[in-house]
């Protein structure tokens, strides 16, 4: 398993499009692919899972991903969080 620490680093926090975003780089993966917020956790490939998190700006997330490709899968969930899901 694999863990990293994220933090949201966009203004608007994570609203429709960056879940989209997450939610469609979490299935290229076969991985299970969780993000969990506050002791709560949600899959990563489920839009509506991820929205329901309401990580606003400077949210500390933890996401944990277990299977064949989780190493890939977690570096590629970073950089979206990384690059701000180009939005700033």
């Amino acid at each position: 398993m694999v863990e990293k620490i994220l933090t949201v680093r966009n203004r608007a926090g994570i609203h429709a499009r960056p879940a989209a975003l997450i939610a469609q780089t979490a299935n290229k993966f076969a991985s299970e692919i969780i993000i969990e917020k506050d002791n709560s956790t949600v899959n990563a490939k489920s839009i509506m899972g991820v929205i329901t998190m309401a990580a606003a700006y400077n949210t500390t997330l933890t996401l944990r991903a277990e299977g064949p490709d989780e190493s890939d899968a977690a570096d590629a969930i970073l950089n979206l969080f990384e690059s701000k899901f180009e939005e700033d």
